[in-house]
């Protein structure tokens, strides 16, 4: 079968957040780039997730010029809420330098995809079969198959894998040289998708369990129950959600059509090193984060910038200084957030549910609740939850 052969400076294997950021900033900064995509685009940008774009995340795009990806669809202002027990804690979010805000991850891949295109970017979506070859030579060669069924080569100089955890880009480097660190918590989550606003919208902590309501635009939602790990979709029927929902947060709950349910393993894991020969791994594909956290973009954000950053003072300088450190330099900020990630993971679940670490646990959570909302902190910690959770 004859094949189609070309030549870019950066192959970028995914069309996410991380994918389409990377290239836009790298094409601005005049260096060449492709970025392959298996899904079509239609799918890439209904796919439903949570979009919480930190203060680091918008002072990054605004720094880059690329504050116009941040205009997101409206979300109803519900009022985020916070329930122990069933009663409502007070949460008070102001904060002067908090810059945070919410726009749907859909949205976020759908402006950034039109502004990247807008400015004469290659993203070709129907990717199938990518295969990464020669990673550690000279010049790397990435295969597919194109919509047409056209074998395509193209070499280049470096490769970023944006393509998330199941993707392609980790899997292409020897299990040898990678040393995974991974933590599986004692709980898993159902999430579901609601066509319905969130009434309530908040959090809530409950000896029955973690459960969350959250606004994905005027007319969805998405529901979180904290569930056992050996739980399937199944056993938890439309009923059974709403009225679960209900009484974790002592409270009415508007009901309605689900569009989609599924259980979400609660994990932190992380890839070391984050980079083999001239295969680079940026986002999931290097590092999960629990939902709870709500830090999946961030870390995507800041591996995306150092990475950019690094290419091009290779490029436009011929210094490799920054890449060959960009492991090093993105590790320990990754592990600082896993860190939170735990301590909040484990604290909002082991406040409710005692049937995981036991009722010792569960009184120390607690506490540590109690003085969160009694202290200055408090500002800090909630405004990583109100729009968290993927």
């Amino acid at each position: 079968m004859s094949e189609t052969r070309e030549d870019t400076t950066v192959v970028i294997v995914g069309a996410g957040v991380a994918g389409l950021t990377l290239g836009t900033l790298l094409l601005r900064n005049g260096i060449d780039c492709t970025v392959l995509e298996k899904h079509p685009r239609a799918y890439v940008e209904a796919r439903q997730r949570a979009g919480t774009i930190d203060t680091f995340g918008v002072r990054m795009f605004r720094e880059w010029g690329l504050e116009e990806v941040l205009a997101g669809d409206a979300v109803p202002d519900s009022g985020f809420g916070f329930y122990i027990d069933g009663e409502a804690m007070p949460v008070d979010v102001d904060d002067d330098n908090d810059e945070s805000l919410y726009c749907p991850q859909q949205v976020l891949v759908r402006n950034l995809t039109d502004v990247f295109l807008r400015e004469g970017g290659d993203l070709r979506h129907e990717a199938a079969d990518v295969s990464l070859e020669n990673v550690t030579g000279e010049r790397p060669v990435a295969r597919y198959r194109d919509a047409d069924g056209t074998a395509r080569v193209i070499d280049c100089d470096f490769i970023a894998g944006c393509d998330g955890f199941h993707g392609v880009s980790r899997r292409s480097i020897p299990a040898s040289a990678l040393t995974e660190y991974s933590h599986v918590y004692g709980f898993n989550w159902l999430s579901v998708l609601a066509a319905v606003p969130a009434n309530p919208s908040g959090m809530a902590i409950h000896s029955r369990g973690l459960a969350g309501l959250i606004p994905r635009g005027p007319r969805a939602s998405r529901v979180y129950l904290q569930c056992a790990v050996d739980d399937t979709p199944e056993q938890w029927p439309d009923e059974r959600v709403w009225s679960e929902l209900e009484a974790r947060f002592g409270t009415p709950v508007t009901s309605g059509e689900i569009v989609d349910r599924r259980i979400v393993p609660l994990r932190g894991v992380v890839f070391a090193p984050m980079s083999h020969g001239k295969l680079y791994l940026l986002g999931d594909a290097a590092h999960i984060v629990p939902p709870m956290s709500a830090k999946g973009i961030h870390l995507a954000l800041h591996d995306t910038e150092v990475f950019a950053r690094a290419v091009i003072r290779q490029v436009k300088e011929g210094d490799p200084g920054l890449l060959d450190r960009y492991s090093e330099t993105c590790l320990p900020h990754i592990w600082n957030y896993q860190a939170f990630a735990t301590w909040i993971t484990d604290t909002m679940h082991n406040a409710g549910f005692s049937g995981h670490e036991g009722e010792f646990r569960k009184e120390v959570a607690r506490a540590e609740l109690r003085r969160q909302f009694t202290s200055d902190a408090a500002n800090k910690l909630f405004s990583e939850l109100t729009a968290g959770t993927n």
